[in-house]
């Protein structure tokens, strides 16, 4: 295989420095403790508060000693960096009422689950800029499985918090932290810029619902390196907005790079969709390694979304024990409501997976384009996907695309192997 040394050690994490804190503070300076029972909503409430509010010249370090903090959701600020000690767990309280309501996000138009509201993440920000979160890999825990199972028995009044969400804020660093245990999607940059999320471990049981790792969301400039993910649905998923109200927001997901990332999930490995109303463009994956996944690259669209899909390049990519290697697919996702323009198709070109290798992969593709919007461009080359050992191998299933395929196996649909289609692609092989 083609693993260049260069890409091995390339990183994108340049794009937002690392800010030095002259100014100190410590969560027991505002009466926190850590003792796993003490509820310390309002002892970081506070301390951010000053730190918002003293504005030290070059901001201020919000340190977490090692210890248990128990707290509901609060809000970071600018020019901050909360850092966690090796030991130190921020815990969120499981009481449903200690966890305020925010309104819907406008490229959603509703709560993702349910309509109307959403429960705010654990840790959150609006219009932010120049925030870390880093340490020593201590922890964030969103004690999720209370939510999950609201979720199971359905009795969910409003959409699940999330970990953590930044809405409207650029340079931003997430580095050398785990986050375990979300009651929803792990890490959340929405209308985001200049975001740099690297050397993070994201965990959740496989079967917990919804706890995709990252999803960088109508966010441009974003950096996802040297992490490991293991969760139970999408370990990173690019969005950009939900049918009717993403495409009136408008506001594309573009320049994201992925890369060095390593994981397992029933779902999706490098997934782009299903919420992709906006536009997502420019996306880079490269040196991933993925183990016991239901899809290695998932990239799902649906009609009603609109929006383009394109210039997406996944490679150098290891996968074992996998339910499916590849799928495009324009089938996939729910609606937030009747009021979807069934005839808002999106389009699909420009998609260049090359250099993969998979063992123990039951189906190697499936490439289901949309009948009036057939997906173009689509390039495969150097793949070569095994089954388990036996003579059943299930083929590709290819309709309404077109590309070309180059060094496949095993050899994919016809729609990507006649001669007169290398045309889109030839730039690329």
């Amino acid at each position: 295989m083609n693993w260049s040394a260069v890409a091995e050690w390339e990183t994108c994490s340049g794009i937002v420095p690392m800010q030095y804190r002259y100014d100190k503070i410590s969560i027991l300076d505002f009466g926190g403790v850590g003792d796993g029972k003490t509820l310390n909503t309002k002892a970081f409430r506070e301390a951010i508060f000053r730190i918002e509010h003293l504005k030290r010249r070059g901001g201020t370090l919000l340190y977490i000693p090692p210890g248990v903090y128990l707290t509901g959701p609060f809000n970071l600020t600018s020019r901050m960096t909360l850092y966690l000690a090796g030991g130190a767990v921020i815990k969120a309280t499981q009481d449903p009422s200690q966890w305020p309501l925010v309104d819907p996000l406008p490229s959603y138009g509703r709560g993702r689950e349910r309509p109307g509201g959403r429960y705010m993440s654990l840790l959150h920000g609006n219009g932010l800029h120049d925030v870390i979160i880093a340490g020593e890999n201590g922890t964030i825990d969103g004690q999720g499985d209370v939510w999950w199972n609201m979720w199971r028995q359905r009795t969910l009044q409003y959409t699940r918090p999330h970990l953590v969400e930044l809405m409207n804020s650029r340079g931003i660093i997430f580095s050398n932290v785990i986050f375990k245990n979300s009651p929803f999607w792990n890490i959340h940059p929405v209308y985001c810029s200049n975001v740099v999320i690297r050397h993070v471990t994201i965990l959740a049981p496989a079967d917990s619902p919804n706890t995709d790792g990252i999803d960088p969301d109508s966010s441009s400039n974003v950096c996802i390196e040297d992490s490991y993910i293991s969760v139970g649905d999408d370990l990173i998923a690019v969005k950009s907005g939900w049918d009717q109200y993403g495409i009136a927001y408008g506001r594309s997901s573009h320049g994201i790079t992925i890369r060095r990332i390593t994981g397992s999930s029933p779902f999706a490995g490098i997934a782009v969709g299903s919420e992709t109303s906006g536009g997502v463009v420019d996306v880079l994956a490269e040196h991933i390694s993925l183990f016991n996944m239901g899809v290695g690259i998932h990239i799902k669209t649906n009609i009603g979304r609109g929006g383009m899909i394109r210039n997406i390049t996944v490679s150098n990519v290891y996968m074992e024990n996998t339910r499916m290697g590849i799928k495009i697919a324009g089938d996939v996702g729910d609606h937030p409501d009747g009021n979807f323009n069934p005839n808002a198709l999106p389009i699909v070109k420009g998609i260049k997976i090359k250099d993969v290798w998979g063992e123990k992969v039951l189906q190697a593709g499936l490439i289901r384009g949309i009948k009036n919007s057939p997906f173009s461009g689509i390039c495969l080359s150097n793949i070569n996907l095994h089954g388990n050992p036996g003579p059943r191998k299930l083929p590709w299933k290819c309709s309404d695309v077109r590309g070309a395929a180059i060094q496949v196996n095993p050899w994919p649909c016809s729609e990507l192997t006649s001669s007169q289609q290398t045309g889109a692609c030839s730039t690329y092989f």
